[in-house]
């Protein structure tokens, strides 16, 4: 009943968070920005005449990515006047195929070269190639190129005056989405750090399946610093909510480092507890905060107030109870390091729930009392500057050495292929178009991603296709027919982003059921050359990507490896001098701590991508996945450590200054070796320090005290001694030196 029970609880859960979530409110918008004009053409026997109309809506809207309000407000712009001119010349060219493919290398090339201005304008590129399709060989129905091309941009600005509009009914509905979505994916997180305390884990598995959640988490939580902070109602505007919104963002990036502190040896731990009780008991609770914090997220999403699911704090006594009497039982001269680790664990469990519990009053108290709330940083540090728009930039990056470059070759290339190869007669290709669309949609700057899409495309148009011609068969009633329209339509918008290949299923539906409003009867025909095009620009794909100047994962890693060695060496200093006493601003620490994370997630992300790589281009595979494990400790390591600094309690007895020159040295040899330099006399010298620590000292005393049953059953969850404190403290800088030196020799094996 209880695995029935919860099993009902993860389905709602699921479903709130669909529901609640960016993706559906964005594609129910785009959905009904299309649908009610045409309704209304429909209605008035225009949509024939003037199905371009919600066709332009339909593809200015595509490039609506997450982001600021006045950035997506400019993109929208600029895309409109390059689809009109776009679908203009290419309507003046049909007919003359030389300039067509003069037309695809220049258009194809300065579009795709618009990713040097960041991901919004490459969005905008790739669609603007993408109505180049549409018209290359002319718009249907008898109009002049200058009427089709104003009847489609005119749908476009009908969609930016909605884009406005919602904008205004509901300034911070896009902030509210993307934080709750931030504390989800802290919940998912959470969720799978429990599972190192369940019965015989599989360690390797796991530890995959986090590096790849830590890229996700980055990803998100950088977008959403560019909302929050860029955004003009969210910064400088005193309202409460904008305040509580903000607040609400900077606690799930502290929760995010304390939940990076809770890395261990989880070996030594199973092995040590895993014949009693309390890791299963801790593998319940953490499960239970991470329901709780999807919870939070949530209500965040819906702008709904909430409360805790369970009582958190009876839960987590009833934990420290279970803790105490093993302690009770167990502890003496022999087991009081491993209990002195397991101590150390509940005080991180302690600290989550501290911050959980602090979100839940915050997300709950009266808005007004949100007026207080300040954040006392200077938010424009945080947030990654965009290239700006200028030629400079743009022609600096005409060259061989520039990825931007290739991949607009690449592009180039396929659409001439694809084009030349639909004028071939004997191949009978009606719609040129949908073999340029799937080139566009499917290839990307990686490799490694433009594999990836091209496998969902094909798995998504079959499926699609085989669901489109069910539903036209057997679904006659036009109503109905309308009413899956308008799902699908839905889904295909809301699913794009994170289920590529559920998209393509649903897109695929619309559009049969699209052309079958348009012309009945033809579906069949449509199928055959659905399935056709896709799998001739599949193979297109697939052959330009690993032929035409091909960028592989494996020659970035150095430069992702050393940006990484970089940014976490100046993590680790600014948190050891806060141990020591001197002063670091909280914001220079903050921005440290954001560089170190997001450095993290680049590494492990290019690690990811490279799998996805041809077997011969997987150079360096295992160094390199032994450099991103031994990163992913170090800087698990380094956060642990920052909660201490976080105290301001003096630790005379561990040598810091010593501890930082010994790291630093390994440090700087990996970055000299990483930068092909020569490495420092000094720091050969200064890695083999031994720093004259009195940790030992102490820990052997106080095992003589409890030999001599000088032990006392105090139980204060909120209280861990010194001495636990400096053990763990030496242990991390330890652990810390360990990876630095590991990460050093991985190094000294990378070859280019």
């Amino acid at each position: 009943r209880d695995n029935c029970y919860l099993c009902k609880m993860n389905y709602a859960s699921e479903l709130k968070k669909f529901i609640t979530s960016q993706y559906i409110y964005s594609g129910t918008r785009i959905a009904l920005a299309v649908v009610i004009p045409s309704i209304i053409l429909a209605y008035l026997g225009l949509l024939k005449e003037f199905f371009l109309f919600p066709l332009g809506t339909l593809f200015l809207a595509l490039t609506d990515s997450t982001g600021p309000f006045h950035r997506r407000r400019n993109a929208l712009i600029v895309a409109s006047g390059f689809y009109f001119f776009v679908s203009l010349i290419a309507g003046l060219l049909k007919d003359f195929p030389p300039l067509i493919f003069l037309e695809i290398i220049i258009f194809g090339m300065f579009f795709t070269m618009l990713g040097v201005y960041g991901q919004r304008l490459a969005a905008v590129g790739s669609l603007t190639l993408v109505v180049l399709a549409i018209f290359i060989d002319g718009a249907p129905g008898g109009h002049s190129a200058f009427y089709n091309a104003l009847v489609f941009t005119l749908g476009g600005i009908w969609f930016i005056l909605v884009f406005m509009l919602v904008t205004v009914i509901k300034p911070y509905k896009l902030a509210e989405q993307m934080i709750g979505e931030n504390y989800i994916e802290l919940g998912n997180y959470l969720k799978l750090k429990a599972q190192f305390y369940h019965s015989k884990p599989d360690f390797d598995v796991l530890y995959k399946q986090i590096f790849a959640l830590q890229v996700r988490i980055k990803e998100h939580q950088e977008a959403t610093r560019e909302v929050v902070f860029k955004t003009r109602q969210i910064v400088r505007e005193s309202t409460s909510t904008s305040r509580l919104l903000m607040q609400l963002f900077l606690n799930s990036l502290d929760l995010y480092e304390i939940l990076l502190t809770s890395t261990n040896d989880y070996r030594k731990l199973q092995n040590t507890f895993g014949n009693k009780n309390i890791l299963e008991k801790i593998h319940n609770y953490l499960n239970l905060l991470s329901n709780e914090l999807v919870h939070i997220g949530i209500s965040i999403q819906g702008g709904l107030k909430t409360a805790p699911i369970t009582d958190i704090s009876a839960e987590l006594h009833a934990l420290h109870e279970e803790y105490y009497q093993l302690r009770n039982q167990h502890l003496n001269a022999e087991t009081l390091e491993d209990f002195m680790i397991l101590r150390q664990i509940m005080h991180r469990i302690s600290a989550i729930s501290e911050e959980t519990q602090k979100i839940y009053l915050l997300k709950s108290q009266d808005i007004k009392l949100a007026k207080s709330l300040s954040t006392g940083l200077d938010l424009e540090k945080f947030v990654q500057k965009e290239e700006k728009l200028n030629s400079k930039v743009f022609l600096e990056n005409f060259s061989i050495k520039s990825n931007h470059f290739r991949h607009a070759v690449r592009i180039t290339t396929a659409l001439l292929v694809g084009y030349a190869i639909s004028k071939i007669e004997i191949f009978h290709i009606q719609k040129t178009f949908w073999i340029l669309i799937t080139i566009l949609a499917i290839m990307r700057p990686a490799y490694s991603i433009t594999k990836h899409r091209n496998i969902l495309r094909l798995y998504g148009t079959i499926g699609g296709a085989a669901a489109g011609l069910f539903v036209i068969y057997f679904i006659t009633n036009p109503v109905a027919q309308f009413v899956i329209f308008l799902i699908c339509l839905v889904l295909t918008f809301s699913l794009l982003k994170d289920k590529y290949a559920w998209s393509v299923f649903f897109m695929t539906i619309y559009i049969f059921l699209m052309f079958n409003f348009l012309k009945p009867g033809e579906f069949s025909e449509l199928f055959i050359e659905r399935l056709i095009d896709t799998a001739i620009a599949g193979v297109i794909v697939f052959l330009v990507s690993y032929l035409v100047l091909p960028v592989w994962e494996h020659q970035k890693n150095r430069t992702f490896m050393l940006n990484y060695i970089l940014a976490n060496h100046k993590y680790l200093n600014n948190i050891i001098e806060i141990l020591q006493q001197k002063h670091i601003p909280i914001q220079d620490y903050k921005i440290s701590r954001k560089h170190a994370v997001v450095s993290l997630a680049n590494l492990s992300d290019n690690f990811q991508k490279m799998l996805s790589d041809p077997k011969g281009q997987q150079k360096n595979l295992e160094n390199v996945h032994q450099f991103v494990t031994t990163s992913h400790l170090f800087t698990a390591y380094s956060a642990s450590l920052s909660q201490y600094a976080q105290k301001n309690t003096v630790y005379r007895e561990i040598d810091f200054e010593n501890w930082k020159n010994k790291i630093n040295a390994e440090l700087s040899r990996t970055i000299a070796i990483l930068q092909r330099q020569e490495i420092k006399k000094d720091d050969f010298a200064e890695s083999k320090l031994t720093p004259e620590d009195l940790v030992n000292e102490l820990l052997e005393k106080r095992k003589e005290e409890i030999t001599e049953n000088e032990f006392y059953d105090r139980r204060d969850p909120k209280n861990i001694s010194h001495l636990t404190e400096l053990k763990n403290i030496r242990e991390l800088l330890e652990l810390i030196y360990n990876q630095a030196r590991d990460q050093r020799k991985i190094a000294e094996k990378v070859t280019d």
